[in-house]
């Protein structure tokens, strides 16, 4: 069993002013991703600025801050929260809806794209092999927080979070969490949009094993205790909001590779 490292969730404070880890990852999320977009931007897009470029980092991170939290609001706890409205606005405590998130990101799209003659589609793929690196260091937030931890277990790597009332040694599905859905799915992600393809096969990719990995990793994870299983005492609502999309991303690399030519290519 590994020691479970003891990190303050607060990085700092400044008198009543915290500024908590959960919070920061998500800076170094959209820094990063924002990093990544302006050195493919000339590939995808000459004519676009820096300017523009920030202002569609900006309004798909609201997309990711708000869907992420009305998600998890409606799917997993809506109870609670009509119960006590105010809790809607503590994020740092964490209760962010990665789905909620994703829709989030694909109404900014939308709207973002037709405001600046680019399809819904040629933005979702130009974002998707960076929205990772947010991924990743989001599941550093909740490992900090000691949150979202796995089922008990007695493998070699197993932890004892400080969190949990029983104490039991469980899986830390949070760093599960980030080597799927950060790291490998930003390897995949990147060397595939290394190469022309045709538009919606990098958003396809993005669904597709993103959904896989998700549903992967709920195996081991203690679903939300508000919710318990949903059937068979292994189905959590993670592994159901991910059916869609992993349907939805083979039903888009079908459809790319059937219907669309090339896209340019946009890496580095």
């Amino acid at each position: 069993m590994l020691p479970y490292p003891q990190i303050d969730p607060v990085a700092l404070a400044i008198g009543p002013l915290k500024i908590h880890w959960y919070g920061l990852m998500y800076l170094i999320g959209i820094g990063g991703a924002w990093w990544l977009a302006s050195r493919r931007l000339n590939r995808f897009d000459p004519t676009w600025t820096k300017e523009k470029l920030s202002d569609m980092v900006f309004w798909m991170s609201m997309g990711v801050i708000v869907g992420g939290r009305l998600g998890y609001v409606l799917f997993y706890d809506l109870n609670a929260y009509l119960a006590n409205p105010t809790l809607i606005f503590e994020v740092w405590k964490g209760g962010m809806s990665f789905h909620g998130g994703f829709i989030g990101v694909m109404l900014a799209a939308l709207w973002f794209g037709k405001k600046n003659d680019k399809s819904f589609f040629q933005l979702m793929d130009f974002v998707a092999p960076m929205v990772p690196i947010g991924l990743g260091a989001g599941r550093i937030g909740n490992f900090i927080n000691a949150e979202l931890w796995g089922k008990a277990t007695d493998v070699p790597w197993a932890m004892v979070f400080p969190t949990d009332p029983a104490q039991l040694a469980r899986h830390p599905s949070q760093l599960y969490q980030f080597a799927l859905e950060g790291l490998a799915l930003f390897a995949i992600l990147w060397l595939f949009s290394r190469k022309p393809r045709p538009t919606m096969a990098v958003s396809g990719m993005f669904a597709l094993f993103y959904g896989i990995f998700r549903f992967i990793v709920e195996f081991v994870r203690v679903p939300d205790a508000q919710l318990g299983y949903l059937a068979w005492n292994w189905l959590t609502m993670g592994q159901v909001l991910c059916v869609p999309m992993i349907v939805g991303g083979l039903f888009l690399i079908w459809l790319a590779y059937r219907r669309a030519p090339a896209a340019p290519a946009a890496a580095v």
